[in-house]
């Protein structure tokens, strides 16, 4: 069977979970919809300042819109956060103090983490470095959490617990709802003091509520994922508790600062726009995902998530076995995209992560994974993370061409 006929039989196989797809996008549209005309959101919130960005009716009222979307009390979404990790690490040293304890709760943390937390690099301000203790409880054998060991892990000096929604590099499944709220429930009843705090890259409108509606404290995110829509150009966010959001905000800019500075450089549209167009970018991602899943598991391969189970991200996993595999597989993706379709793909340092990494990113907006891309740590099992896509169209043009320079698992 070529490429075309696998296409074709996949499409077929996925048109139920599709329908179930756009029926959540309008869920979730249907949220965003009712919190912009709630806000009055109207062409005049568009304009931006300049300076010190007091007083930008436009970051204010899409604070108040996100925050409704996200079910919180409060949010700040600014272009002023470099990255998703930028906007965790705010939150972090915002709600820890020296002494604290910090636990987290899914197994270890993505790799750009690591330097935040102190578990790697010296002296460079990490957590630990200002006398944050560190824990984790490590994922069970199959890769879930660990429910018994969370049932009694919670101490006085547990001052916040990291949950990590998605897999990131790891070969585990991202966690539901459902899952961050027993999560919640759990710690609360320990510790009703301890700070539920998720992190969550890539989850965003995957469901058709978001964690602070499931209890958490606070969450955060970049805006080149999943709530930009794919086209903001930079920037991140946090959401959650009203005093938890300030004293966050107070670490991107001052104390005393707060969400009150912070020009959005002429920004305020596209960020608006995006979050408008993000549910139904998140569902051709989701496609995107399953159709993944479904031909490499036909050819063979370990998948993660299976290829017809719930999204719980926008994150597709193949194990290839080959770095060989992994960097053609790269290279298609490349090959494919509407960017410099022209580069070859190469392992390379990358900074805040451990091992050489081979990316695909022909985005319009550099490094997005709200758009299709694909990348991978040069180590055992040399697995590929197929992320994103504006449609799944074009992740179906793309993957063809990786079926046939991969071909088959041995």
């Amino acid at each position: 069977m070529d490429s075309f006929q696998q296409l074709q039989e996949a499409e077929q196989a996925l048109l139920p979970i599709f329908y179930q797809i756009d029926a959540l996008v309008k869920r979730n549209l249907q949220r965003v919809l009712e919190a912009f005309r709630r806000h009055r959101v109207g062409a005049h919130h568009f304009a931006g300042v300049t300076g010190y960005g007091h007083d930008d009716l436009g970051r204010q009222t899409l604070d108040l819109v996100f925050a409704e979307v996200m079910g919180a009390e409060a949010a700040a979404v600014r272009v002023q956060f470099v990255s998703g990790t930028h906007a965790i690490a705010c939150a972090l040293f915002g709600t820890l103090r020296p002494g604290d304890e910090m636990l987290a709760v899914a197994g270890a943390p993505y790799d750009t983490l690591e330097e935040v937390i102190g578990l790697r690099g010296q002296a460079q301000g990490s957590l630990i470095d200002f006398g944050i203790h560190y824990r984790q409880l490590d994922l069970t054998e199959d890769g879930t959490v660990d429910w018994h060991k969370l049932s009694h892990s919670i101490t006085e000096r547990t001052r916040l617990v990291l949950i990590q929604r998605s897999c990131g590099y790891s070969w585990r499944q991202s966690l539901s709802i459902a899952d961050i709220e027993k999560i919640v429930k759990l710690v609360k009843q320990q510790n009703p003091h301890t700070v539920c705090f998720v992190d969550n890259c890539y989850g965003e409108f995957i469901e058709d509520r978001e964690p602070p509606a499931a209890g958490a404290d606070l969450i955060a995110g970049s805006l080149i994922k999943n709530p930009g829509g794919t086209i903001v150009t930079a920037g991140g966010y946090v959401a959650g508790r009203a005093d938890l959001v300030s004293a966050a905000a107070c670490r991107l800019t001052a104390p005393g600062i707060g969400s009150s500075g912070g020009a959005t450089f002429d920004q305020n549209r596209l960020l608006f726009q995006g979050l408008f167009l993000a549910p139904q970018m998140v569902g051709e991602a989701m496609k995107a995902n399953h159709l993944t899943g479904y031909l490499f598991d036909k050819l063979g391969y370990p998948v993660n998530p299976p290829p017809m189970a719930p999204r719980r991200d926008v994150i597709q996993a193949i194990q290839l076995g080959d770095p060989k595999k992994l960097i053609a597989f790269c290279r298609s993706i490349q090959q494919h995209s509407p960017v410099g379709s022209y580069l070859d793909p190469v392992p390379a340092p990358m900074p805040g992560y451990e091992s050489d990494l081979v990316m695909a990113g022909g985005t319009f907006i550099d490094g997005s994974t709200s758009e299709f891309s694909a990348d991978g740590p040069l180590r055992p099992p040399y697995t590929v993370f197929c992320q994103g896509g504006t449609h799944w169209t074009h992740a179906a043009i793309a993957l063809a061409a990786a079926i046939v320079a991969v071909g088959p698992a041995h």
